[in-house]
């Protein structure tokens, strides 16, 4: 091995007597670099797992602090941790856990420069975010740099996994993110887990099918996700594989150079709210919109409901589901309204038919939805 100790043979020596593993394995895993892009829920079991298993140098980013909310899936934090920066956390704990390993983290959000300094330094790339922009970004700096990604995804009881622009045997790279979405969704089309919601266990069980991917591919053992996209359902516990295949137009769809790249806005092209709606904050709420209509276009199983909290403070309160809300737009002619839903993506796509339909009354957004309410200790 090439650290040499007895400690090291010790730390490691459940996996030293695999047969196929052994310490070229080891090795390989000693001697690597690997990338992890988001230290949340898929983050969480990813860089433990890397960690224990020796992977020799690990790189991981994050920008968000611990929250309350991040608990009941996030399990490497505790309460005593709520108001720090994740990757602060995540340093600490794994150097207890390993110091044998290097950990370097970034306090701050991913960018398109990140990707560019950064990519050409691992050996692979482990996509753990949870937003449509970081993807895209992060698989079109990949393409462009001939990097390997882990992908994960989780939303409300399923979740995925493939290996992406993977080096095969025959020389070519395998299919990579556009090739299965070569566009991004419509902003509110997908629900993201602040949205939808997301089972506690289910980043866990993800994560770390994508942490067997990166050992895998580091020690070459058995045969990585690559052309294909692992599926599972935790509410009937299937697994199904689908075979994927290269998007003819998949290249067409992202930039073609690094120039081309750094100045692609992946959050226009993700989120794209329309211009002229007005998302206000609390305050602005209170003081400037106290009287409108507050039109929850949540469906109807989000918690927690707003009646008995509106009904206290005098506020009109409306539920129509964004599913049904096409069809009933005519309920809300004439009315000044205020959407919320439980984030703040999908208000403004209701804010936006509300417009098309009625541009004389005032159509607002609640930034941070009931989220943030909850936040704020308001619900």
């Amino acid at each position: 091995m090439i650290m040499g100790k007895e400690k090291s043979y010790e730390r490691y020596q459940r996996q030293l007597i695999l047969k196929g593993f052994g310490e070229k394995a080891q090795d390989a895993l000693l001697a690597s670099r690997v990338l992890i892009i988001g230290a949340g829920g898929l983050g969480c079991p990813l860089v433990q797992y890397l960690v224990a298993a020796g992977v020799g140098h690990i790189g991981i980013a994050d920008h968000d602090k611990v929250s309350l909310s991040n608990l009941h899936r996030q399990i490497l934090f505790g309460t005593d941790d709520i108001g720090q920066f994740k990757v602060d956390v995540v340093k600490r704990k794994m150097q207890q856990l390993n110091p044998e390993v290097e950990i370097h983290v970034w306090q701050e959000k991913w960018s398109h420069q990140h990707c560019v300094d950064h990519f050409p330094s691992y050996d692979l790339i482990v996509d753990a975010t949870d937003n449509f922009a970081s993807r895209y970004m992060i698989n079109d700096a990949a393409v462009l740099m001939n990097k390997t990604v882990v992908f994960g995804a989780v939303s409300q009881y399923e979740g995925q996994v493939a290996v992406f622009h993977h080096l095969q045997k025959d020389g070519k790279r395998s299919v990579h993110y556009r090739d299965l979405f070569p566009e991004p969704p419509a902003n509110g089309e997908v629900l993201n887990c602040s949205e939808a919601g997301v089972l506690g266990v289910l980043p866990g069980i993800v994560g770390s099918v994508q942490a067997t991917e990166v050992i895998k591919l580091i020690t070459g053992l058995g045969e990585p996700l690559s052309n294909r996209l692992w599926n599972y359902d935790a509410l009937t516990q299937e697994v199904f594989i689908l075979q994927l295949l290269h998007h003819p137009h998949a290249h067409e769809k992202m930039p073609g150079t690094i120039e081309q790249f750094l100045t692609t806005d992946y959050e226009w092209l993700c989120q794209v709210p329309q211009a002229a709606i007005k998302e206000i904050d609390l305050l602005e709420w209170q003081e400037n919109h106290s009287e409108d209509w507050l039109v929850d276009i949540r469906e109807p199983y989000e918690q927690p409901r707003l009646g008995i909290w509106a009904e206290a403070r005098g506020i009109q309160l409306l539920e129509l589901p964004l599913s049904a809300l096409e069809n009933k737009l005519s309920s809300l002619a004439g009315k000044n309204v205020v959407f919320v839903c439980q984030a703040g993506r999908r208000s403004l796509q209701a804010a936006s038919l509300k417009m098309k339909m009625d541009q004389s009354t005032s159509v607002c957004s609640l930034k941070g939805g009931v989220n943030e309410l909850v936040a704020k200790n308001m619900i």
